[in-house]
């Protein structure tokens, strides 16, 4: 029997992936990362574009992102509102639950 080693790396709250490191992870482009980033759908720490950096909850917005823009195929201002509906559609689902009124029972 032939076994596979699996590494990784724990992404914390901390900006600890580089813009290489959050394209490559997404299977993107580093050009698609700023597009995400002019249009408000990620926010890096540091100005310098070689100095950006992204923490695990960014990973996770940018691969959603990707995965959205692929199904759709739709343009990254498309993208940034489809991502703000869902948001809203999440926030919304919480008050309900929180209140009582959620309807998945």
């Amino acid at each position: 029997m032939e076994y596979e080693i699996l590494t990784g790396n724990i992404i914390g709250d901390e900006g600890v992936l580089t813009t290489e490191e959050l394209a490559r992870a997404c299977r993107a482009e580093v050009s698609w990362i700023a597009e995400l980033i002019d249009v408000g759908i990620l926010a890096q720490e540091g100005e310098d574009p070689s100095r950006w950096r992204f923490c695990a909850g960014d990973l996770t917005c940018a691969r959603r992102a990707a995965r959205l823009q692929q199904a759709f195929a739709v343009n990254t201002d498309a993208l940034a509102v489809m991502l703000d509906l869902l948001s809203e559609i999440e926030r919304l689902r919480d008050r309900l639950k929180r209140a009582g009124l959620d309807s998945e029972e």
